[in-house]
């Protein structure tokens, strides 16, 4: 079980309606383990979610298709791109392959998030919606 826990003078509460749930599951004279350490701004991870959907609202039909129809086939074929990816081989082909790293709070820092993020952000203007100014983008990205 992992709560994202604020700490005010009064103690650590549950920072969400889910962390309170797990809480509620903990029973009341027990002793229990905990490893504290400051999460990734989830926020911002929101916001690299929300990117991810704004960039696909922008593909053509033919993009969409070449990542078959998949939010996630794209969001992989970016991170690879972005260079978070580590090398795969493939026994049956003899061949390398990339394959995206994970990025769960657990294993990744957020400086390498960050770079991640603006990674993918150069990607997706760089590569595939060029047509759009970054402004334009911007604005539609506080919609999501």
């Amino acid at each position: 079980m992992k709560l994202l826990l604020l700490n005010t003078r009064q103690g650590l509460k549950p920072m969400y309606d889910e962390d309170y749930d797990e809480k509620k599951k903990l029973k009341i004279d027990e002793v229990y383990e905990a490893e504290i350490r400051l999460p990734r701004n989830l926020k911002f991870h929101r916001k690299y979610f929300a990117l991810l959907r704004c960039a696909w609202e922008y593909l053509n039909e033919k993009q969409q298709t070449f990542f078959k129809n998949d939010i996630e086939v794209f969001r992989k074929s970016l991170e690879v791109t972005g260079g978070w990816c580590e090398p795969i081989f493939d026994i049956e082909t003899g061949e390398w392959h990339h394959a995206p790293k994970s990025i769960s709070f657990e294993k990744m820092k957020e400086e390498e998030f960050e770079r991640l993020y603006n990674a993918v952000r150069d990607i997706i203007f760089r590569a595939l919606i060029p047509q759009i100014s970054k402004e334009e983008f911007d604005r539609a990205l506080a919609h999501f």
